[in-house]
């Protein structure tokens, strides 16, 4: 009679996790960005129907990277979940920390389970407030963890390089169109350090504007309301460029 062939816990949980990262790391980039007025959700999508971006409830914003028919499936959950606790208690209750408890379950017990794959996607969650200090964005990775983030964060692809790029540059109170740009220049930046130019058109961006009279803060940016913010912000950093110059002379 043969030995059965054995693999440790451990090692089974390390491959398991080297497979989904591998499979996110196929994916495009996105970042997500606050700026003053609430917060930006920008990726390269050349697709018009198949969204990386989705609102979830009135002010809580869903973006993801990796499989498209994995992470639509826990979108729609997500969607499911909100509306049915906001209807049996009340609109105030659903917030993106209670979502992401809910993904992080989701997400967690597929990854521990040996009777299928995990999922290949990584999910940030994020919950425009009344003021900057009120904004929430948690980062969920194929194993069901929450990592509560601050400022900007980036998912799929070379998310780590990203990353690194945007902490050294995002500021506090940066408009819509100065965090647009931050981005747009993140995203184009290749693994081996140079920069290609990402085209309007190619480009996915959301909103959640906490300044919206409306409860749904959450709004696409497409056409030349976009075209105009990547002009208004390459303006900007032109004049920063240029004022840097005079302050050296």
């Amino acid at each position: 009679m043969s030995t059965p062939f054995y693999v440790s816990p451990q090692q089974a949980m390390a491959d398991r996790a080297e497979y989904a990262r591998k499979g996110i790391a196929r994916g495009r980039s996105l970042v997500v960005l606050q700026f003053a007025d609430g917060i930006v959700f920008v990726g390269e999508n050349p697709s018009r129907a198949l969204h990386k971006f989705s609102e979830i409830y009135d002010r809580i914003g869903f973006a993801a990277a990796g499989k498209y028919n994995e992470y639509e499936n826990l979108r729609i959950g997500g969607v499911r979940y909100a509306d049915l606790r906001g209807y049996t208690y009340d609109r105030d209750d659903v917030t993106a920390r209670g979502l992401a408890n809910v993904y992080a379950q989701t997400l967690g017990t597929i990854f521990s389970s040996a009777a299928e794959k995990p999922y290949e996607v990584e999910l940030v969650v994020a919950e425009v407030g009344e003021t900057p200090e009120g904004d929430q964005i948690y980062r969920l990775p194929h194993d069901g963890s929450i990592v509560d983030e601050h400022g900007s964060v980036a998912v799929g692809g070379n998310a780590e390089q990203i990353s690194s790029y945007l902490d050294q540059r995002h500021r506090e109170g940066m408009t819509l169109a100065e965090a647009l740009k931050l981005a747009v220049q993140a995203l184009s930046r290749d693994t081996n350090g140079s920069e290609r130019e990402i085209p309007a058109e190619r480009l996915e961006v959301a909103v959640l504007d906490r300044t919206r009279p409306q409860k749904r803060k959450f709004k696409r940016i497409s056409g030349g309301q976009l075209s105009r913010l990547l002009d208004a912000g390459a303006g900007a950093a032109g004049g920063d460029e240029e004022g840097a110059s005079d302050d050296a002379e």
